[in-house]
């Protein structure tokens, strides 16, 4: 590999691996269509979740719990099939929060758990 190649690919790296700390801890995303339910757990939060469909609709709707007093927020993001996203956060060690989104012209989400 030449050095210019060897330059660029560490420049990469280094970018890619500071982007990924600067977001802070995440989950695995969970991608599904209805019916679909999840129940992840991490280093600082938890939560549960269940997909429902009526018509062309989708309703995300479940719970998220900060399971730690580390000064991070437990947080939910739905990314939609159709383009729509919504969050929602948890603050506080113990602190859990319900929530119930629907969103029009699709049948998947993707939800994921994170601290930050």
């Amino acid at each position: 590999m030449s050095a210019v190649r060897k330059t660029i690919t560490s420049a990469v790296s280094a970018a890619v691996l500071a982007g990924g700390l600067a977001l802070g801890a995440a989950g695995p995303a969970s991608a599904a269509t209805c019916p679909s339910s999840a129940s992840p757990v991490i280093n600082g939060a938890s939560a549960g979740w269940t997909l429902r469909c009526s018509g062309n609709n989708v309703t995300v709707s479940g719970w998220l719990q900060d399971t730690s007093a580390d000064g991070k927020c437990a947080k939910v993001r739905i990314n939609a099939g159709n383009g729509n996203y919504k969050p929602e956060t948890a603050c506080g060690s113990g602190v859990r929060k319900q929530f119930s989104f629907t969103f029009n012209g699709t049948e998947n989400a993707q939800v994921r758990l994170a601290t930050a």
